[in-house]
């Protein structure tokens, strides 16, 4: 695995260069993360895939302002992407990830041609003790999410010394990422998207409830619908397994 910055970039790869012959899983982040929470997936899928992780403008190893609008953020990602060309590109985004892989979708259908959706919506309303929170005290927000963003069976204090691994420092980036989500909606432009698109939920996900992926996959044609037992909303942290089992599944099928 490789860590290094392209093009102002922080991309973790499976490995590197990117093989033609392989398809490419680009994974994004939730808000408020990093591509660290996608180490798992990038270590386990070389078999099936070239396997990249991204951190998004102003995270981490990302140079550039974050984006408080979605489609502002797919534009620089869009652009990273088809900068790098890679074979077969097939999307993979979490939560505000998800928002941002669903605007590319909508915006770049001739490059993105399948994704994987996972704990995410067409519309991201987010609870306001999120943004109260983060404002009041960053490092109390980070203790406390890993209660409500996983499950009561998954192993939280684990994931509490993972997140400082994972988590972006900056209050302020944190909170544009919420208010991006909160601001996005795309509940009327589903029916538009031509990709092969995979949904993926929790049962425990109190964040983006099991229904948010069930509407995704009424409403994009075509689409299929997996849910995953005893995750909550970081089941790439909480289930690794299972998750990379779904998508290496789903890329075989391509």
């Amino acid at each position: 695995m490789r860590i290094f910055k392209e093009k102002n970039f922080g991309v973790m790869a499976g490995s590197w260069p990117l093989l033609p012959d392989k398809p490419t899983l680009i994974c994004i982040h939730g808000a408020a993360l990093s591509k660290q929470m996608w180490v798992s997936q990038i270590k386990d899928l070389t078999d099936v895939a070239n396997t990249l992780a991204v951190d998004l403008p102003g995270h981490r190893d990302s140079k550039g302002p974050a984006a408080d609008d979605i489609f502002d953020c797919a534009a620089v990602v869009g652009r990273f992407i088809e900068s790098l060309n890679p074979p077969q590109p097939v999307l993979c985004g979490l939560s505000m990830g998800g928002a941002v892989a669903l605007a590319l979708l909508l915006t770049h259908p001739e490059v993105f041609k399948a994704a994987v959706l996972m704990h995410t919506g067409a519309r991201l309303k987010v609870f306001p003790f999120i943004f109260e929170t983060i404002e009041k005290d960053y490092a109390q927000y980070l203790d406390l999410a890993v209660d409500f963003l996983t499950a009561e069976t998954s192993d939280r204090a684990k994931i509490k010394t993972m997140m400082k691994a994972i988590a972006v420092t900056e209050a302020d980036v944190a909170l544009k990422d919420f208010t991006a989500c909160d601001r996005f909606d795309v509940m009327d432009r589903l029916g538009g998207i031509t990709a092969k698109v995979l949904v993926v939920t929790g049962d425990a996900d109190m964040i983006t409830p099991p229904k948010y992926g069930v509407y995704l996959h009424q409403h994009i044609p075509g689409s299929s619908l997996q849910a995953i037992a005893g995750a909550g909303h970081l089941s790439p942290l909480e289930k690794p397994e299972a998750v990379n089992a779904i998508l290496q599944r789903f890329v075989r099928e391509l």
